[in-house]
């Protein structure tokens, strides 16, 4: 199941980042597909592991890819080595920080330049699917996302990401 999970992350962001054409296909998202897109967004973040998560992650991967209006760049390092971990659960983890960056820029299309905000979004958000997952799955602790939620809960996390942003650039 994780190497499914790494596997399914992977070409997740390699089919956004080598599909860009695709949307010039098609207009801009809609209304409703934004709202849907949300309410699955926030779903997957409570519920990682439900029934219907990889449904709502295809869906996901699939409408970031088609849409020309809502652009996302995934910075791996903010989750540090995350994205080569060979953990249970990784994989969730690292794709629902690229969705959190979509939820972020819709609720805030006023800051989608602001590269701070944005890639700090994408790490809240995958902590809280982290801490969803910890729910369930006691045991599926991983030390450096354990570090994030101090560095969060400590109020330490803009720091964080606007320092790790320089390293994607």
């Amino acid at each position: 199941m994780r190497r499914k999970a790494r596997t399914v992350v992977m070409l997740a962001l390699a089919i956004v980042a080598c599909l860009q054409p695709v949307r010039a296909e098609r207009g801009p998202s809609t209304q409703e597909e934004r709202d849907k897109a949300l309410a699955l967004i926030d779903t997957l973040e409570r519920d990682p592991l439900g029934k219907d998560a990889n449904a709502a992650r295809q869906w996901l991967t699939l409408w970031l890819i088609e849409v020309p209006d809502i652009s996302v760049t995934v910075c791996t390092s903010m989750l540090g080595p995350l994205a080569e971990s060979k953990k249970s659960y990784t994989g969730e983890i690292v794709v629902q920080q690229m969705y959190s960056l979509a939820a972020f820029i819709i609720r805030n299309p006023d800051k989608r330049n602001d590269e701070a905000a944005v890639q700090q979004a994408g790490v809240e958000g995958a902590l809280r699917t982290y801490e969803s997952i910890l729910q369930s799955k006691p045991k599926a602790h991983q030390p450096f996302l354990d570090e994030l939620l101090r560095k969060r809960d400590a109020g330490e996390l803009a720091t964080y990401a606007a320092a790790e942003l320089k390293a994607c650039k």
